[in-house]
């Protein structure tokens, strides 16, 4: 696993996190051609992992990312900075939900069959 924090990284508890695993609340804008990238100012944006989730080998969590409790993410999703819901299963790049669980059917449903 790799994590890069320069503000705000959250991991809930009972949460599983794989080998190879890349966390960062850090992006490289890469606005300034005069300037190697190293050398520019970072943004940085918090993130939040919810209790109970998995997160499988190779997966990338960029700056800004939520993800809801009990959260799955498939093994080299790339899951970009927003919001996804608890009790679904992430996969692909850039990474959608592919599962979520119905409640009142006590089943997890395909995305397209929701």
């Amino acid at each position: 696993m790799h994590i890069t924090c320069a503000s705000n990284i959250q991991i809930g508890s009972n949460t599983a996190i794989a080998a190879n695993v890349t966390i960062t609340d850090i992006e490289h804008p890469y606005t300034d051609i005069s300037l190697p990238p190293e050398k520019q100012q970072i943004k940085v944006k918090q993130v939040q992992i919810g209790e109970d989730c998995k997160i499988y080998n190779n997966a990338v969590i960029l700056p800004g990312t939520i993800l809801g409790k009990h959260t799955v993410v498939a093994a080299n999703a790339v899951v970009l900075g927003k919001e996804y819901p608890a009790f679904c299963v992430l996969a692909g790049i850039p990474a959608k939900v592919i599962k979520q669980y119905d409640f009142k059917r006590e089943l997890w449903l395909n995305a397209e069959n929701k």
